[in-house]
């Protein structure tokens, strides 16, 4: 196994972006491309249980192999510690399957007063699952890029354009709600002039 601080570094940054991809799956209630779907929940709950697996892997390679790095310390801890929020992530969104087998055992019942207050109970423990669930994605991931980035820091381009697309990005789009378009200009300006 190749132990070196850039393919650790890689392996993070990785396993980083497998929390993102999951983040980005999360269903968005309201939202008609993207509302909780019970297929789409088990699949997402069983991907998060092969990233699981996957973490389990990361640190087992590593605390298995006769010649640690100086630095495979801090990435078994990492690798661990990630299984924390995707289990979480996971969890949550097992309490999203049963609220959504509720409503779909409830739906002929819809019109009925009791059963109403509890459809409607059921959405807010969905939205609220869900919130936790992006938070454990979110808080993994960038555990894990920040972990990447101790063990094996950006390259100093990589650096620059990051840097570089963080300055011009609020340029790009209209300026936030109570910003005066003065404001919007000048960081326009900085941004167009580096």
């Amino acid at each position: 196994m190749d132990n070196t601080p850039i393919s650790d570094a890689l392996a993070l940054r990785a396993t980083a972006s497998a929390f993102d991809a999951q983040r980005g799956k999360l269903p968005v209630p309201g939202d008609p491309h993207r509302s909780p779907d019970a297929v789409a929940v088990a699949r997402q709950i069983s991907e998060l249980g092969k990233l699981i697996a996957d973490l389990g892997d990361e640190v087992l390679f590593r605390a298995a192999d006769q010649d640690l790095a100086p630095h495979s310390a801090r990435v078994i801890t990492n690798f661990a510690a990630a299984v924390e929020p995707a289990g979480e992530a996971a969890s949550a969104l097992g309490a999203v399957a049963h609220q959504l087998a509720f409503l779909n055992q409830t739906e002929n019942l819809r019109d009925q007063p009791d059963a109403r207050d509890a459809r409607e109970a059921a959405a807010r423990v969905m939205e609220e699952a869900l919130a936790t669930a992006d938070a454990a994605l979110h808080d993994g991931s960038n555990s894990l890029h920040s972990a990447s980035a101790a063990i094996a820091p950006p390259s100093v381009r990589l650096q620059t354009a990051r840097s570089r697309s963080a300055t011009t990005a609020p340029a790009l789009g209209s300026p936030p709600p109570g910003v005066t378009t003065a404001v919007a200009s000048s960081s326009d300006r900085i941004a167009r002039g580096r």
